[in-house]
């Protein structure tokens, strides 16, 4: 695995969605500022329910620049012996199953395919970021996920 390559799919992925929440920002602004939308009485709600949505939009789009505002000093760091933000892990079950994950410090459950495998963003607030953090080759991890227990083996730190 490329870990550089990986890098880019994350930049590509983040933009990506920063260009998709700019799209439904705008088509939420125009919306709640439309003027078929003004309440004609004080039962109307439907200019005030896309004035709550353009808002929640705008907050989508600050919460894309800040995830890579984020990402970019971590795309820098060097690997090192322990998982930590930066870090991109393989785990292998007991069926020899791989298993890619990013640490990163936002953007948790984003998944990029790079040449067949499937990443996931994890953060080290999630469950599995949790247990993944100053994790080395060879450590065990074990999570419990409705009711059933998986066990991992790191095998690989990037």
């Amino acid at each position: 695995m490329n870990k550089t390559h990986v890098i880019e799919h994350l930049r590509f992925a983040l933009e990506a969605q920063l260009t998709t929440a700019k799209v439904a920002a705008k088509t939420a602004h125009d919306t709640a500022t439309h003027e078929e939308n003004i309440a004609e009485n004080k039962y109307d709600t439907l200019g005030l329910e896309a004035a709550y949505l353009a808002q929640g939009q705008a907050q989508r789009v600050n919460d894309c620049y800040k995830s890579i505002e984020l990402f970019e000093p971590v795309f820098n760091e060097k690997p090192t012996d322990k998982i930590a933000i930066g870090s991109l892990v393989c785990l292998e079950d007991d069926n020899a199953a791989q298993k890619w994950f990013y640490l990163g410090p936002a953007a948790g459950g984003l998944t990029v395919n790079v040449k067949q495998h499937s990443i996931a963003v994890v953060t080290p607030g999630a469950p599995m970021g949790k247990q993944l953090l100053n994790k080395q080759i060879d450590d065990e991890i074990t999570l419990t996920i409705a009711g059933k227990v998986h066990e991992y083996v790191v095998v690989e730190i990037l």
